[in-house]
């Protein structure tokens, strides 16, 4: 029998918790697991970054903290779904379709462990692809670059097991239409490969 939690008990907090148990890249080998909880964190930071190069250097007007915010839920529904391998989850349009919905379904059910005055304030965090549509080729970016420098660290120890899906990653960013992605590229993405030693401190 599932335990009932009393009206004043709210496990929504709990539940975020536990995204430090859940890993990714879970068809490859790792020499450095990496669980969502990090993730979240690379995803904040970088769509943090990219709004600011666009503020900075080409006249956007997008709010970096509410950017960072949209980072570090963006995979909230994995508590649930867990971390569905792209080759999966882009197996066929139909099961994509049918992930998505999932997805969808687990974002609510963490929102209903919430009291309503609260959820009301972080349903547009969990929903934004829908309510603020313009940060959602920023977080996909973000996203996609923090996968990238994943690939690079594990190729820095020597695990090649990340060589093609790093190549892929490279390729697709550089073709973004996105001026601060190819910024964060030029840029920042070169100390990446570097060693402590090799970096520059200023």
């Amino acid at each position: 029998m599932k335990p009932t939690a009393p009206a004043d008990r709210h496990d929504f907090f709990a539940f975020l918790a536990r995204m430090q148990y859940i890993n990714r890249w879970g068809l490859m080998r790792n020499t450095q697991p990496e669980n969502i909880k990090e993730h979240s964190l690379d995803v904040a930071m970088l769509a943090h970054a990219l709004v600011v190069i666009r503020n900075t250097f080409y006249g956007g007007t997008l709010d970096p903290n509410q950017a960072a915010m949209y980072g570090i839920f963006h995979d909230a529904s994995e508590i649930f779904t867990g971390d569905m391998p792209t080759p999966v989850k882009h197996f066929n349009p139909n099961f994509k379709k049918s992930f998505h919905q999932l997805e969808d379904r687990a974002r609510r059910k963490l929102l209903a462990m919430l009291p309503p005055e609260l959820s009301q304030v972080y349903e547009p965090l969990f929903f934004f692809e829908e309510q603020d549509a313009q940060y959602k080729p920023l977080i996909k970016a973000a996203d996609k670059i923090a996968a990238l420098i994943k690939c690079l660290e594990e190729e820095k120890s020597g695990n090649l097991e990340f060589k093609r899906a790093g190549q892929e990653h490279l390729e697709s960013l550089r073709k973004s239409p996105l001026p601060e992605v190819i910024y964060f590229l030029d840029h920042f993405l070169p100390g990446y490969c570097l060693s402590l030693d090799e970096l520059y401190l200023g």
